[in-house]
């Protein structure tokens, strides 16, 4: 089976981070964020992953440059520009030459999902197309769906105002689809498959859902990030989890690491506190500094104190500074 992964987006939310990295390259527990879920497409089935990318793909066919991530083969399309999703859907899977039943998934959702029982469950409903659907506390920042008994999904709203949610079940991001999807969207058009090709699909009655409960998690903006990472500490996971500390990293024996990732080539130095932090590769922190609920990619000064931020490749917190709730280079 195929599947096409929405990997488009600029990554504003993660900036400064995604200034120098591409967001589903960003690691989550020491391997790309797009490698974690290719292994759990892999999982479900998927023998072959076609990444529909909003710029160029350079860096991921650096990082696979075989063509593969795993046993999955990896191919690319390129949007000659910004087509949204389902414009994004229509090209890649054009480009591919999909005309089976595949599946879709946006590139920064981390879940346990078992994408073989989501497709098997729309086979049997017979649906066009099905989504993975999750139950949330405020549904308003999602796609949410009125889902009937049958499975059949009656509303789908795309950011209700609260109040007016017609359940707490959200779009998850990952999709079954037919081919016949494809031919409900213009080709080389912007458009939403949120609010234009799901509702036309609602009003033929052809749209399922299958709602799990599931870890799930949005991992496109910070604390979300910061804790899709620390979650592969603990036993959060289904099937993920991962060291603490890279073998490459370098922590000073009276540094203190707490509830944190400390990535590839990074450097602790002496008496430097780190407390529910991610610090990515090649990350730097000084003598006695402190980092708390942080990302950092850049260097953190001796005795700067680091809280609620985030530190790009480019970006340095001066010795004996304090941030709180910075980006640092601030975005442009």
């Amino acid at each position: 089976m195929r599947a096409v992964v929405l990997v488009g987006g600029f990554g504003t939310r993660l900036r400064p981070l995604t200034q120098s990295v591409p967001k589903p390259m960003l690691p989550i527990g020491h391997r790309p964020m797009i490698a974690r879920l290719v292994d759990r497409l892999a999982r479900g089935g998927v023998t072959e992953v076609v990444l529909a990318l909003g710029f160029r793909p350079e860096p991921f066919i650096e990082a696979f440059p075989d063509g593969r991530c795993g046993e999955v083969e990896l191919t690319y399309a390129v949007e000659p520009e910004p087509l949204d999703t389902a414009g994004a859907i229509r090209f890649a899977a054009d480009a591919a030459g999909i005309d089976d039943t595949f599946v879709v998934a946006n590139g920064d959702v981390m879940t346990d999902l078992d994408v073989a029982a989501l497709v098997a469950a729309h086979r049997g409903f017979g649906a066009e197309a099905t989504l993975h659907l999750i139950g949330v506390d405020d549904p308003s920042a999602f796609g949410v769906v009125d889902l009937s008994e049958d499975g059949r999904i009656s509303a789908f709203v795309e950011k209700p105002t609260p109040g007016t949610e017609p359940s707490n079940l959200i779009n998850a991001g990952t999709y079954v689809f037919e081919p016949s999807v494809l031919d409900r969207i213009v080709p080389g058009a912007k458009v939403s498959v949120e609010r234009d090709t799901f509702q036309h699909l609602v009003g033929d009655g052809t749209l399922y859902g299958m709602a799990t409960d599931d870890y799930w998690i949005d991992a496109g903006r910070p604390e979300l990030y910061r804790a899709a990472n620390l979650d592969l500490l603990s036993d959060a996971r289904r099937f993920d989890r991962c060291e603490a500390v890279s073998p490459s990293a370098t922590v000073a024996p009276d540094a203190t690491v707490r509830n944190s990732i400390i990535g590839d080539h990074v450097v602790v130095a002496a008496g430097a506190t780190v407390v529910d932090s991610v610090l990515l590769p090649h990350a730097r922190i000084g003598g006695r500094a402190v980092v708390e609920r942080s990302l950092v990619m850049g260097v953190v000064g001796a005795d700067a104190r680091l809280t609620d931020s985030m530190v790009g490749a480019d970006g340095i917190v001066d010795d004996g500074s304090v941030a709180v709730g910075m980006a640092i280079p601030e975005p442009s």
